[in-house]
């Protein structure tokens, strides 16, 4: 049970921190949000490997997601 509450409370935080690097990403690349889903999802990968601006223990929490991972937490908003 508290390992349940636990991975709530990461993939909330997955899906805020997500969220704020898109903003980011957006800055940069003013044509994402026409791109589909898959591609946002392979520039987020990029970036989180890259130039994004994260404390060790959120690029841990995403270092996580796969791409796929990337684009369904993305389309539930």
């Amino acid at each position: 049970m508290l390992q349940d509450k636990r991975s709530d409370l990461d993939a909330e935080k997955q899906k805020k921190l997500l969220q704020r690097l898109v903003g980011e990403l957006s800055t940069l690349r003013p044509d994402l949000y026409y791109q589909p889903t898959s591609v946002i999802a392979e520039e987020m990968e990029a970036f989180i490997d890259g130039e994004a601006k994260l404390y060790a223990e959120e690029r841990v929490l995403l270092k996580r997601l796969t791409k796929r991972d990337i684009e369904v937490l993305l389309s539930l908003h």
